[in-house]
């Protein structure tokens, strides 16, 4: 990645901002640092960024309110830092839009792979449109409509979607979404799985029937084609 790539990193801990700062500067990245939400708001509504860094404990407004706001105008990647590593809170974070969770302490260096692998999952777009049963899925803008009707999903459930659309008819398992959505070895468990597809489903309207479940497996995205005689 190179310096024109812009990651903001918000937290009220000195340290933390710079372990990870250094990080990622040595990576090529540029890092805008706020100490507190609101500054973090400020930084996001008048710099380019590319990917967000929040640290759930914050004065002035904490992770959640700030990744609510961002989610109102942007689908820019959001990774949640925190010290608890509640399960509720997880799946807190991801409700509100948030594409990865990390918990305190963490090595940098997977941080920043975590950052790279979002990044690329963005930047490496074809411009290609997948119709599917009145669903329109625009890869290069990263837009879902259903029989026109434009979806705000955040970028996980639009990867989930994606993959689930690609392999059309395939029975996929947990284990085989969470590596190909999550592109790294997720340190969660199959739940993260389940809370996105029913999230996913429920965007979906009476499109999301189209993905079944599939006991035992997991979950099939299956259309019926009609046959010509």
């Amino acid at each position: 990645m190179s310096a024109s790539t812009n990651i903001l990193i918000a937290d009220d801990e000195p340290r933390m901002i710079k372990l990870v700062t250094d990080f990622l500067k040595k990576d090529g990245f540029n890092v805008l640092a706020a100490g507190n939400g609101r500054q973090a708001l400020e930084i996001f509504n008048n710099h380019h960024i590319d990917l967000v860094i929040l640290d759930v404990m914050m004065p002035e407004y904490d992770g959640w309110a700030v990744c609510r706001e961002i989610r109102k105008i942007s689908h820019v990647p959001i990774i949640m830092l925190t010290a608890r590593s509640e399960e509720s809170d997880e799946l807190f974070g991801f409700e509100l839009g948030a594409d990865e969770y990390v918990t305190k302490p963490f090595s940098p260096k997977i941080l920043v792979a975590r950052v790279q692998s979002l990044l690329r999952r963005v930047t490496e777009r074809k411009n290609l449109n997948i119709p599917a049963d009145g669903l329109e899925i625009d890869i290069n803008g990263r837009a879902v409509t259903v029989e026109g009707t434009p979806l705000d999903l955040s970028m996980k459930e639009f990867e989930l979607l994606l993959y689930l659309v690609n392999n059309e008819g395939t029975a996929l398992n947990r284990d085989q979404i969470l590596s190909a959505v999550w592109d790294y070895n997720y340190f969660g468990d199959a739940r993260t799985v389940d809370t996105h597809i029913k999230r996913l489903r429920s965007k979906l309207g009476n499109k999301g029937s189209l993905i079944k479940t599939i006991r035992g497996i997991g979950y099939k995205f299956e259309v019926k084609h009609e046959v010509n005689h």
